[in-house]
């Protein structure tokens, strides 16, 4: 049969399809991959397809529920800048911080609970978990647009954070575990998409949604909290059928598909440990990995302009001049323009299989859009076209950094763990980022620029470090070489600290 080379992945000499079928129900009308094969396994890619209609038949069922998910969830997560347009704030008499301490608060049960959060998904199946996150964030978002008063607000936006905190880290530890990391990057990608395609859509429909100000004695700001919040709800009952589980129980493939995929899977990321379950002494030896604390860095730089733009944009965007129904509608080209932009920067990515530099190209776009904003305040058209250059480099960097730590963590627990661990960190920025735009600071925002600038360094500056990281230490398991007297089960305890696993730049 065809020997895959371990190092590039392409098939030396392989056999012709008959030799390598010999008499087991050859067909030769029928289209299959029957060369593509695991070292370890020597599993074949079922005859009845091939490895491109399989992984397009995971696409199908994956991205597209799973971006769905996550679109909802950061819709109601960040409708409240939409709704402050409608005048939130003046209906429940908010002064000084306290719309911003409503906007902190969300994000305390949010970081503090990413990391169970994910152990509980990998114990009781994804499609049950994320879908009960759904229901739950969506009904709290029904009743944040029923609060008559600031605490009522906080006690929402606090459970708000709690019933979202599985959303990210969740979908992202989950679609690891279905694709190589050499194709991985166009999904996850196309998966943060959906923050863009939320903050596109969350304009058009609050502007749609502000023109029922006053039906029903409600005003316009809670009729966006409302409604959305209904739609989520609704969305949940259905997705607890649509959304996958692991590759492992995954009941719409096949048993040989399944075992095809978890061979493929395994020549690229190592043994999964699926049916291991996570324990504290794992959690412990996880963060014994200084490469954990760098990959943090490099997501919690720019979760800061990244919160930063969601909570604020509107609210500066209406300080040039439009009214409330245009600063709606104003919102959305910025977010249209860096779901395409992160699509084209994840194509490239995997096509070149490389990821250090296409973290640091967007950076620097997102960099360049701030420094406009903070030395420009009477141009009004390039201060909105610094906007795209904001939002299409921060939203197009953000993916690529979290596939590029989550793709190079091996195993489920380790996996599980950076996932979380790396999102829970990371939206501490998010805390920071709440009060980086005050009302004070308006309508020239200098302090917020200066700290969505400072912080966007800070995320070069750790891909820069992470990128040396894994250069050294990929040298040095090829020096050392992979006959370590390991046993395999040792092996897949490591993980991707395993001699055998090399990481991708």
């Amino acid at each position: 049969m065809g020997i895959r080379n371990k190092h590039s992945g392409s098939l030396d000499s392989p056999m012709d399809d008959k030799e390598q079928y010999g008499n087991r129900n050859y067909d030769p009308d029928i289209p299959h991959a029957g060369t593509e094969y695991d070292d370890d396994l020597s599993v074949p890619c079922p005859p009845h397809t091939t490895q491109r209609r399989l992984v397009t038949k995971i696409d199908l069922r994956v991205i597209p529920v799973l971006s769905l998910l996550y679109l909802l969830a950061f819709l109601d997560r960040t409708n409240i800048a939409n709704a402050a347009v409608f005048g939130l704030q003046k209906d429940l008499g908010l002064t000084g911080t306290q719309y911003n301490t409503a906007l902190t608060i969300f994000f305390v049960p949010y970081i503090v609970f990413e990391i169970p959060s994910n152990i509980i998904l990998k114990k009781i199946k994804p499609h049950v978990w994320l879908s009960l996150c759904m229901f739950g964030f969506g009904l709290v978002t029904i009743c944040q647009g029923l609060v008559t008063n600031w605490s009522g607000l906080l006690a929402t936006r606090f459970f708000l954070g709690f019933t979202e905190t599985g959303m990210f880290p969740g979908s992202f530890y989950l679609i690891g575990m279905w694709y190589k990391r050499s194709e991985a990057q166009k999904r996850y990608s196309f998966f943060f998409g959906s923050t863009s395609l939320a903050g596109a859509f969350g304009g058009l429909l609050a502007s749609a949604i502000g023109k029922m100000n006053g039906m029903r004695g409600y005003l316009g700001w809670r009729w966006i909290f409302i409604l959305e919040g209904v739609l989520s709800c609704v969305v949940a009952f259905a997705l607890y059928f649509m959304i996958p589980d692991f590759p492992e129980e995954a009941k719409w493939l096949r048993e040989d598909e399944r075992a095809y995929i978890r061979a493929r899977l395994r020549k690229d990321q190592g043994r999964s440990a699926r049916d291991r379950q996570i324990t504290f002494r794992d959690v412990v030896n996880c963060f014994k990995d200084f490469k954990f604390f760098i990959g943090a860095f490099m997501y919690f730089g720019l979760i800061v302009p990244a919160y930063s733009y969601a909570f604020f944009a509107p609210g500066i965007i209406n300080t040039y001049g439009y009214s409330q129904i245009g600063t709606q509608f104003h919102s959305v080209p910025p977010w249209a323009a860096s779901f395409v932009f992160a699509i084209v920067i994840a194509f490239f990515s995997d096509f070149f299989k490389h990821r250090f530099l296409f973290t640091l190209i967007p950076i620097a776009m997102a960099i360049a859009g701030f420094a406009i904003l903070l030395t420009t305040h009477k141009n009004t058209h390039l201060e909105y076209g610094a906007l795209f250059l904001i939002t299409m480099g921060t939203y197009s960097a953000l993916p690529v950094i979290v596939c590029w730590f989550n793709l190079n963590l091996g195993g489920h627990h380790r996996r599980a763990v950076g996932t979380a661990w790396q999102v829970g960190f990371g939206n501490i920025g998010g805390i920071i980022a709440t009060y980086a735009f005050l009302a004070k600071d308006a309508p020239d925002y200098k302090p917020g620029y200066k700290i969505c600038i400072g912080f966007s360094c800070l995320s070069a500056a750790a891909c820069c470090l992470y990128a040396v990281s894994l250069t050294v230490q990929n040298r040095n398991r090829d020096k050392a070489g992979t006959d370590l007297g390991l046993t395999d089960f040792e092996k897949t305890e490591k993980g991707d600290l395993s001699p055998d696993y090399r990481y991708l730049l």
